[in-house]
């Protein structure tokens, strides 16, 4: 069976990872050399060791969580140049692998095998060894007696509350062809029709016991031998499931809308909900398993092909006194936007979470059922009350994937006691390595209509300065370029190491950081965006985390920054401060880089201030008219009066160029002309109607003729 793929070049990393394996072993009973050795490796690959943590450096490790360092979510140069280093010091022979396609790797978050807190770490980390050794020898010699060892090493394992299915993904890094890797994608190929047979060993919804693992092997194996299926092995399967799980990303580089829904559609989302009028079915649907919607008169909802059929039945059901926009917007997301394995928070009221569970099944109407005839199958995991992090939306469902950080702490409710099964809860929630569209550089100017040079250079300072701001006209698009900056420095829409938020006059360095808020009994150090993001990026370190600001000037800038100002700095990144609302030293990471933005039209600004102007490199944007992005939008306009709006747009920018009173600052951008698709005459009057003319009477308020003679050409192109 090795021989049938060992000529592939995808799978040339199988001889590595098991020769890396055997070396790996000989340090069971010399652990304190081995990790003088992985020190050494880190070191000299330039990347931060996940075996220190803070200033401490742990005095223990399991195998598994060796390999892990390089088989998480770090880049594959990252991967080889480690992979490469720590092998040469455990005396790995056999050439490292180039690529690591269907390799399943771990969360950066979640990549080790024990914790370094935890009392019970040794024992841990001893049983790790134990399932190490014996599992080599029974992939290698498999019989009877190696047969029992491997089980009885496995179950003291698989009691780890922290482990979990990242067990059975160690497993197959150490021997491929002989052990399953039940990662977040074959457990999901494998609840296909045609796997049937293995519901009768386990329902994959925990980690199976010891033998419940070598009889599913078994069978896969029995599986395997037939002639007309794509794999024939382990690793070939691996592949597959992968393959399977971002082929449906394959979409034009130009159709962002596209990307974006598909993207949506391939990843795990997280969702709030109130189960039933103020939460009064909580109980009911707890015990049956299932969330359920009103609106049972309505049918089945699979039947209406978009949210406006929605709104309009509803009125010819309930009335027509009511938009039903909420409404609608919710039971389109019940029926066509959750999937199988999202994470459901359920809440009371608008202040209290009362548990979790994860999305088991399609939509399903039940036509039985006497109200809640909507209904969804959920594996409810936990149940109580819990303070909910501030006040809750007040809609019975929303999605709440893009907010990262409130996500972050509703998950982390519930390990307020610490204990394994909160622990078990936490792990699950991060166990799934999520999968994020590629975003290259030259999506970047497909879609932010800026040429290569110019992005080359605002790439170079961005990495130089790390804090930059992007300043310009109404218009250039400063916003949407600053993430996809981001998305293109990472080369991928990782929308999790991205974070944005808005100054405005009143915030402060408590709203930015950390400040006290009122709480019931006094009040309450809570921490900012700021300090989690920091805090965030640093578990990462490995990757790049983009803070973005808009209207950065609009806020008294030394105010909310405080003493991180000096931390701003780039040579000053990683250096410590005590912060002032704490005993806590604290220190801006050396990934984290602070993008602002600032609309140099807004007469009501005072200039940024000499201590952030240091601080930060400024690009001035320009409108992008001339870019091939932007004439690929004139091209599908396919209207000739727009290609004569944008001629009188760009003429009008030379005046407004030349203009004492305003200057290249003021010019029109181009992001008020983007369209995606044919432009029609009413798309060109709603624009000059509501957009352009509008802030040509801002500008020239005191001077009329010169607004007038604007508005004129612009409604002459209309008429021409």
């Amino acid at each position: 069976m090795e021989e049938h793929i060992l000529d592939k070049e995808e799978f040339s990393w199988i001889p590595f990872y098991k020769e890396f394996a055997d070396r790996l072993l000989k340090y069971r009973d010399d652990r304190q050399t081995l990790l003088k050795l992985l020190d050494e490796a880190f070191e000299e690959s330039n990347m931060n060791n996940p075996f220190a943590k803070s200033e401490q450096t742990f005095e223990d490790t399991d195998p598994f969580s060796v390999f892990a360092t390089f088989n998480r979510g770090i880049s594959d140069e990252n991967r080889i140049r480690l992979a490469e280093s720590i092998g040469k010091r455990i005396g790995v022979t056999t050439a490292v692998p180039t690529q690591f396609t269907g390799i399943p790797k771990l969360n950066n978050m979640g990549s080790m095998f024990f914790r370094f807190e935890k009392t019970e770490t040794e024992k841990d980390i001893n049983n790790q060894w134990n399932l190490f050794e014996d599992a080599l020898s029974y992939a290698d010699q498999n019989n009877e007696e190696n047969h029992d060892d491997f089980i009885e090493s496995y179950e003291k394992v698989r009691k780890i509350p922290y482990v979990k299915w990242k067990m059975t993904i160690g497993l197959f890094w150490i021997r491929p062809y002989f052990y399953l890797n039940l990662d977040a994608n074959n457990r999901r190929y494998l609840n296909k029709d045609e796997f049937s047979f293995i519901k009768q060993i386990t329902t994959l919804q925990d980690v199976p016991t010891g033998k419940e693992y070598i009889e599913l092997i078994q069978k896969l194996q029995n599986y395997f031998e037939q002639d007309n299926i794509p794999y024939n092995n382990f690793p070939e399967f691996s592949q597959h499931t992968w393959v399977e799980s971002i082929s449906t990303l394959e979409v034009d580089d130009h159709d962002y809308t596209t990307m974006n829904n598909i993207n949506d559609q391939n990843k795990r989302k997280y969702w709030i909900y109130t189960p039933g009028k103020s939460s009064s079915m909580w109980d009911e649907f707890y015990n049956e398993g299932i969330m359920g919607l009103r609106r049972g008169e309505m049918g089945d909802l699979t039947q209406y092909a978009s949210k406006e059929e929605m709104k309009q039945q509803m009125k010819q059901l309930y009335g027509d006194e009511y938009t039903y926009i909420n409404v609608a917007h919710a039971a389109w997301q019940f029926v066509n936007e959750i999937q199988p394995g999202d994470i459901i928070f359920a809440k009371k009221g608008l202040s209290i979470i009362i548990g979790y569970g994860v999305v088991e099944s399609e939509y399903i109407f039940d036509a039985d059922k006497e109200i809640y005839k909507h209904v969804r199958k959920v594996d409810w995991k936990k149940k109580g009350e819990w303070s909910h992090p501030g006040r809750a939306v007040a809609k019975s469902l929303t999605e709440i994937t893009p907010y990262t950080e409130y996500v972050e702490k509703l998950k982390r409710i519930f390990l307020a006691d610490n204990n394994e099964e909160d622990e078990e809860v936490l792990d699950e929630l991060d166990e799934l390595e999520e999968t994020y569209e590629e975003f290259t550089s030259q999506n970047f100017l497909n879609q932010v209509f800026m040429d290569r040079p110019e992005y080359e250079r605002l790439v170079k300072i961005l990495k130089m300065k790390k804090n930059l701001i992007l300043q310009g006209a109404p218009g250039v698009g400063k916003t949407f370029a600053a993430k996809r900056l981001a998305y293109s420095i990472m080369n991928e829409q990782d929308s999790s190491r991205v974070k944005m938020i808005q100054f405005h006059q009143s915030y402060s360095y408590e709203d930015f950081m950390m400040g006290y808020r009122p709480v019931e009994d006094g009040f309450k150090l809570e921490e900012g965006p700021f300090y989690e993001f920091c805090k965030k990026a640093e578990k990462d370190s490995e990757r790049e985390y983009f803070f973005i600001i808009d209207e950065i000037n609009r806020g008294n800038l030394s105010q909310i920054f405080g003493e991180l100002l000096m931390l701003l700095e780039n040579d000053k990144r990683g250096h410590e401060l005590q912060l002032i609302y704490s005993n806590e030293m604290f220190s801006i990471p050396k990934n984290v880089y602070v993008i602002g933005m600032m609309n140099t039209a807004d007469r009501s600004l005072a200039m940024i201030d000499y201590a952030l102007r240091r601080r930060f490199a400024f690009f001035h944007m320009k409108p992008g008219f001339n870019s091939e992005g932007f004439q690929q939008v004139i091209r599908k306009a396919n209207n000739p009066k727009f290609n004569k709006l944008i001629t009188q747009i760009q003429r009008l920018n030379e005046v407004i160029t030349e203009d004492e009173t305003l200057g290249e600052g003021f010019e029109i951008g181009h992001s008020y002309v983007c369209f995606n698709d044919v432009v029609t005459d009413e798309d060109l009057s709603v624009v000059i109607e509501y957009e352009l003319l509008p802030l040509l009477e801002e500008y020239w308020f005191d001077e009329l003729e010169k607004y007038n003679e604007w508005s004129q050409k612009f409604y002459g192109v209309l008429n021409d």
